[in-house]
């Protein structure tokens, strides 16, 4: 016969209280640590962010309006451009005015995301500088423009819709969340490890525990004397 134990409500809840002293110094043990990391050892990173618009060139817009078939082209080659923007040349190119950055590391920094269905180009540069990422995403802008100009001659016209400004705030860490991230895990760790403890204990303390787990009748108890 295999020996099945079952816990109602209130054996969940008696082994919480048991081992409440633990869960409660592992739950803001890690909180503690999640906190000091995030204010006093990761380092803060910016991003800067600028906006470019592909679309006609300007003596093309004086001559009739933008159409459907005009929009759709521009969208499609929001998605070339975006390539040129990452291209290894451009980031060479930053690379060698912004100051002695390996080529690979400022292709990390760089990151363009065409928005869908538009005609807008992000590119956001991140950098634990603020203001190193304002001077690098500048150049990148110019340079981007410069180099889509070479070899895409007949493209359309790029005009900056957003321009760099100096981030006067780190996207990360996020401190808060990392807090709340490491007393949820804390708290579930915990208590995982406080069942864990319980079930594992095979000892007998109670009369109630003779009868649950050995299924015996107690025929006397020996009181506790001093």
């Amino acid at each position: 016969m295999e020996e099945e134990i079952t816990l109602d409500l209130r054996d969940v809840f008696e082994i919480i209280k048991k081992r409440l002293g633990m869960i409660l110094i592992i739950t803001l043990s890690m909180g503690i640590i999640a906190a000091a990391l995030s204010f006093f050892v990761l380092p803060p990173t910016y991003e800067a962010k600028a906006s470019i618009v592909v679309g006609k060139q300007i003596g093309e817009k004086d001559k009739d309006n933008n159409n459907y078939n005009d929009v759709m082209m521009y969208q499609k080659l929001v998605k070339t451009y975006a390539k040129i923007a990452e291209s290894r040349t451009v980031a060479q190119t930053v690379s060698s005015k912004v100051g002695n950055i390996k080529v690979e590391k400022m292709q990390k920094k760089i990151k363009v995301t065409p928005q869908a269905d538009t005609q807008i180009l992000d590119i956001t540069v991140t950098d634990k500088d603020p203001n190193e990422a304002y001077k690098i995403l500048n150049t990148v802008c110019a340079e981007f423009i410069a180099h889509s100009k070479k070899i895409y001659p007949s493209g359309g016209s790029l005009e900056l819709l957003d321009k760099p400004i100096v981030p006067d705030k780190p996207i990360k860490p996020k401190k808060t969340l990392n807090i709340a991230i490491a007393l949820f895990l804390g708290l579930f760790i915990s208590t995982g490890v406080a069942f864990l403890l319980e079930y594992m204990d095979k000892t007998i303390k109670t009369e109630e525990d003779i009868q649950k787990y050995l299924d015996l009748p107690v025929i006397a108890v020996i009181p506790k004397t001093e």
